[in-house]
């Protein structure tokens, strides 16, 4: 892509946006493999009594926390704590519907303090929901795209439960699970895509109805029910029963790897096309977060979408690694966790403007 005219070089010397960073990094920010399991002989989360629901999250304590998994009670944590855990996608929202009754086992971070939000969470991570819809969710997350890798630790950690619970199984039908679609494997594979240019370009349903037919969905950012904020999409199964691990896998492999190149190919066509209403898109949001006082966490995301577009394209001269960081930071939760204090909505906006600057500066 040719620099943007009236581009100083001296007075920000050109970088590499990708430094550090594996090449599907321009469309995929993370990859992650989930796993459903259920305590056999008991009444899957929905129905189960206070006495059971404390009986399963010991359980599961006592399977993972020799491995280096932290237990954390929801009912032990403050609203804004669960609410980082969710924007740090460890948690879903659905395991807050219930926090007298559900906890989480997360891994042993050396930079992030999970009480305080302070800290960069590491390249790889694994969380055990207890008492979601499933009495154990699975979940290890790769910020690349390398579902293999999020597969081991999964099955890592499946292992170390199978090793001490006895878990829900049946030989015809597989993993049991509350929900019938997930029975089979149990296993919902799925990786995290910036897709702005098809958004842009109106191509996002013609991507919906072409990963239908292959026994996918698009959900939003934080999973199913949710908005495709900062157009950002997850891709993943829909089916688990009647596929093994390594045909989800590959299937998902396959599809991501075709909406990896139907995102590039419509990027340069708006280039192509017209590049100076493209550049202006991109120079105003770089504005806006370059100099404005406050700022929204709706108007972040859609800036932000603009910053990695740009820096992906080389038009802006941006890490995509400090885009990436702050897409958690700045989200409401963080940072007043970040803060050590409760904001109000203009002082979380003012605070969300001084961060994004200075994160910029790197």
């Amino acid at each position: 892509m040719p620099e943007l005219p009236g581009f100083n070089p001296a007075a920000k010397p050109p970088i590499n946006p990708f430094e550090g960073m594996s090449p599907e990094s321009d469309v995929v920010l993370t990859s992650r493999v989930r796993l459903a399991r259920n305590h056999a002989g008991m009444p899957f989360p929905g129905l189960l009594d206070p006495e059971k629901a404390q009986d399963s999250i010991r359980r599961a304590a006592e399977a993972l926390s020799p491995h280096g998994l932290t237990l954390m009670r929801m009912d032990s944590l403050s609203v804004l704590q669960r609410q980082t855990l969710v924007e740090r996608w460890l948690i879903s929202r659905d395991l807050l519907k219930s926090p007298d009754r559900s906890a989480v086992l997360v891994s042993e971070f050396d930079s992030w303090d999970i009480k305080s939000g302070h800290g960069e969470l590491p390249s790889k991570m694994l969380s055990v929901m207890v008492n979601e819809e499933d009495h154990l969710r699975v979940q290890a997350f790769v910020n690349e795209f390398n579902l293999d890798e999020a597969a081991r630790i999964a099955f890592e950690a499946d292992q170390w439960i199978i090793e001490k619970i006895d878990v829900a199984y049946d030989e015809e039908f597989g993993y049991l699970t509350a929900c019938p679609t997930n029975t089979g494997t149990g296993m919902r594979a799925s990786v995290m895509l910036h897709m702005p240019a098809l958004t842009w370009a109106g191509e996002m349903g013609k991507v919906t109805q072409a990963v239908s037919k292959l026994g996918l969905t698009l959900r939003g950012l934080y999973g199913e029910g949710t908005e495709a904020q900062g157009d950002l999409y997850q891709l993943s199964n829909q089916v688990t029963l009647g596929r093994t691990e390594g045909e989800i896998l590959d299937d998902m492999r396959s599809a991501a790897s075709q909406m990896m190149d139907w995102e590039r190919k419509v990027r340069v066509a708006l280039h192509a096309g017209d590049r100076i209403a493209l550049e202006d898109r991109l120079m105003r949001a770089l504005g806006v977060m370059e100099r404005a006082r406050k700022i929204s966490a709706k108007e972040f995301m859609q800036r932000w979408s603009c910053l990695r577009l740009g820096a992906c394209m080389k038009l802006i001269p941006l890490r995509l690694s400090a885009l990436d960081r702050l897409l958690t930071a700045a989200q409401p939760a963080s940072l007043q966790q970040s803060a050590g204090e409760t904001l109000s909505d203009e002082q979380r906006d003012v605070r969300r403007a001084s961060m994004i600057q200075s994160a910029m500066k790197e």
